[in-house]
């Protein structure tokens, strides 16, 4: 017996922000990484909140960073870290994501979340609402349980078609009724794996790609929910 599924993008699509730029600032705060990090994307931080840059920058930006500074660290240390801020900030998600979440989970929906934050925050961040499966970076430790800074399985995780058509193969689900969620140009590749993609709160990009295919378009701003 199948299950009918659903995937759903997690940064800025149901917590809204980043978990893993609120890990990484986290860590510097916690002078886990050096209290500095943060002037190293304050440029792109600042272009992208002026609507001169992009957040892709801005999240490269993040990312360059935290592959310089992830080398050394402990993993226990690290996933401590991750669980204050799920702790502290792990109800900050938009309203349409969750009740749709709480919705499938009920009609017997295998979920699916997928995201480009550690492996070791999402699972306890995703715990909370019901995922079955999580897909995330897994980072390389050392026999100390160091992190090196590589990334396990980067091919796969950096392609959400891939990861789509791994749990077609590895789980006992179905593509009739499939759902997927997402908010930008980056997730268009999963959105077209499933019959019914709905773009929720998406950039320029996915926006324009959504009205040209016909896609279902949801934004949510304060307490109010409309489709466009």
């Amino acid at each position: 017996m199948t299950s009918p599924v659903a995937f759903f993008d997690i940064d800025g699509t149901l917590f809204r922000s980043s978990l893993f730029i609120e890990l990484i600032e986290r860590l510097a705060q916690a002078e886990v990484f050096p209290r500095e990090t943060p002037e190293e994307y304050r440029a792109e931080f600042t272009a992208w909140k002026n609507r001169v840059g992009t957040y892709e920058d801005y999240i490269d930006a993040v990312l360059e960073s935290f592959y310089a500074h992830l080398p050394g660290v402990h993993y226990g240390t690290l996933v401590d870290v991750g669980h204050e801020v799920v702790r502290d900030m792990g109800q900050h998600v938009y309203r349409y994501p969750r009740d749709l979440l709480a919705s499938l989970k009920a009609r017997g929906y295998f979920l699916v979340a997928i995201s480009q934050s550690p492996k070791t925050i999402l699972d306890r961040f995703c715990s909370s609402y019901g995922f079955d499966k999580v897909y995330g970076r897994i980072y390389q430790i050392d026999s100390e349980a160091r992190f090196t800074g590589k990334v396990v399985d980067v091919n796969l995780i950096s392609d959400k078609a891939a990861i789509v058509r791994r749990v077609y193969e590895k789980e006992e689900v179905r593509r009739e009724g499939s759902i997927g969620v997402g908010d930008t140009d980056g997730d268009i590749p999963l959105l077209e794996t499933v019959e019914k993609p709905i773009c929720f709160n998406p950039n320029a990009l996915l926006y324009t790609h959504a009205k040209a295919v016909g896609w279902k378009v949801v934004v949510e701003r304060k307490d109010v929910i409309y489709e466009l």
